[in-house]
C-alpha cells in the first residue's frame, strides 16, 4: 500500500529588523512561548524560536536579516481561535502592543481581523463558521456586537450566497476530490 502524500505547514519564518520587539509582540498577543534563540552558524544572525505547542518546537521563526527600509513581503501570518472572544481577546493585545490597522472582516465562512504587527507585516486572526462560501468573501465585522447578533448576521450573509453549503458539505467533496486523485 503506498504511502499518503500529504504536506502539512507546520512553521514559517519572518525577517525582521528588530527582534526582540518582534518577540515581545508575538509571546505576547498570542502566548507563543520562546523555545530557543541565538546566533546561527548557517544563517550568521540572531534567530529566535516560538511556539505554542508542546509537540511543535517552533510555529514562528524570527530573523534579524531583514534589510534596513525594506517592505514587508509577507501577504499574511494567520493565526485561528475557538471563539468571537477570542477574536477579541487577540484584538486588544494587539492593538496594547502596537498593532496598526486593525479591520474585522466576515467572510461567512470564517470571522476574522487583520492588523499590522510593529514591523509591517499583516496578520490576520480567525475563527471558523459552519458554513462554505466562495471565496474571495468579506462584509465588515463589528465585534463590539453581541455573538449572538454576529452568529446570525453571519449566517443570514452565508444563505444568501449562491455557493453556500454547510462546511462539513464542502469537507465531504474536497475529501472525495482528494481520494480521486
Amino acid at each position: 500500500m503506498p504511502t499518503s502524500y500529504a504536506p502539512r505547514l507546520a512553521h514559517m519564518g519572518i525577517a525582521c529588523f528588530d527582534i526582540e520587539r518582534m518577540i515581545d509582540f508575538y509571546t505576547s498577543v498570542f502566548d507563543l512561548q520562546l523555545t530557543d534563540r541565538g546566533v546561527g552558524f548557517t544563517f550568521p544572525y540572531p534567530l529566535a524560536f516560538m511556539s505554542a505547542r508542546s509537540d511543535q518546537h517552533h510555529q514562528v521563526a524570527l530573523a534579524q536579516n531583514r534589510p534596513a527600509g525594506s517592505a514587508s513581503t509577507i501577504m499574511q501570518v494567520s493565526f485561528k481561535v475557538d471563539t468571537i472572544d477570542a477574536l477579541r481577546e487577540a484584538r486588544r493585545r494587539a492593538l496594547d502592543k502596537g498593532a496598526t490597522g486593525m479591520r474585522g472582516l466576515n467572510h461567512a465562512n470564517a470571522l476574522s481581523i487583520y492588523c499590522l504587527d510593529p514591523e509591517g507585516n499583516t496578520l490576520e486572526v480567525y475563527l471558523d463558521t459552519p458554513w462554505y462560501v466562495t471565496q474571495p468573501h468579506g462584509d465588515p465585522l463589528d465585534l463590539d456586537r453581541p455573538d449572538e447578533e454576529i452568529w446570525a448576521e453571519t449566517e443570514r450573509i452565508a444563505k444568501a450566497d449562491p455557493t453556500f453549503m454547510p462546511q462539513a458539505e464542502w469537507a465531504a467533496r474536497f475529501e472525495a476530490r482528494q481520494r480521486a486523485l
